[in-house]
């Protein structure tokens, strides 16, 4: 077997692709050969209120880091195929509109990845707020699981998928002030054993991504004390690059991952081992 990665012949659609992990996503995937969907609530081209999707939303809007049309014309640019597309992933009828579009332009569905999140929901627990637990629940939990379930009979009819969940080391370890978001990364990873579980049957496999601290754009806009902090826990002593995620998430994506399912994969820089 070669040891190469290559996904030609096969789809991609990245939730959440705008920038960070989802954009770096999309473009490895591409760069081994896939043709590759970039879903978003974020595109540049449209003027939207994007208030209720919290400050990461508005600052990203603000300073012109939305590079969801912009990461498309990049990866044709690499002589693959590639869409944009505005979809807001807790609403049901977009995600099946998205799904419906990707088989129509581009042939087929072969690799999800559910990116899409919110992370910007940061208080101890008496002072969580009972409306962002909610959002949280609806944007990391509920769409990973609508666009899983609207690819699945593509997968499913083809004999071969790919899904892979972006969870977080807040999901194994927990996370301080992270009430929300720790639990919805943990329910991703039920999710992604179920799915494991199911899908083998149809040729799907199922696995996560256990991100720890990744160098986004999310991360630089936090307090840079906290991020060293964080960082030190590593025992690296730094962030992880985006990149670093996008190749682990290509493998699983291959053929080369043909029995691999149902596993957490940590990408995090040993932020789980005791570093002193």
């Amino acid at each position: 077997m070669s040891l190469e990665i290559d996904l030609s012949g096969r789809v991609a659609l990245v939730t959440g692709g705008s920038r960070g992990l989802g954009r770096a996503d999309a473009l490895t995937l591409a760069r081994a050969g896939a043709d590759v969907a970039i879903a978003d609530i974020q595109v540049e081209s449209d003027e939207s209120d994007v208030a209720e999707w919290g400050p990461l939303a508005l600052v990203a809007k603000a300073q012109g880091i939305v590079y969801t049309e912009s990461t498309a014309r990049e990866i044709e640019e690499l002589g693959r195929r590639a869409l944009a597309i505005k979809c807001d992933v807790t609403d049901r009828a977009q995600v099946d509109a998205t799904v419906a579009r990707v088989v129509d332009e581009l042939g087929s569905l072969d690799i999800l990845v559910n990116n899409a999140g919110t992370l910007d929901h940061a208080a101890q627990f008496p002072k969580q707020s009972s409306e962002l637990w909610d959002r949280d629940l609806r944007v990391n939990l509920t769409g990973a699981f609508n666009c899983a379930q609207a690819a699945w009979p593509h997968m499913q009819e083809r004999g071969w998928g790919r899904i892979v969940n972006m969870a977080s080391v807040a999901g194994t370890l927990g996370g301080f002030g992270q009430a929300s978001y720790s639990t919805t990364k943990a329910g991703l990873l039920g999710l992604t054993r179920t799915l494991a579980m199911e899908g083998a049957r149809h040729g799907i496999t199922c696995n996560a991504i256990v991100a720890g601290i990744i160098g986004t754009e999310a991360f630089h806009f936090a307090n840079a004390e906290m991020n060293e902090r964080i960082a030190n826990r590593t025992v690296f002593k730094r962030p992880g690059d985006p990149q670093d995620v996008a190749n682990a998430i290509a493998f699983l994506c291959s053929d080369l991952a043909s029995y691999v399912t149902g596993v957490g994969l940590n990408v995090s820089g040993g932020i789980e081992l005791f570093a002193f």
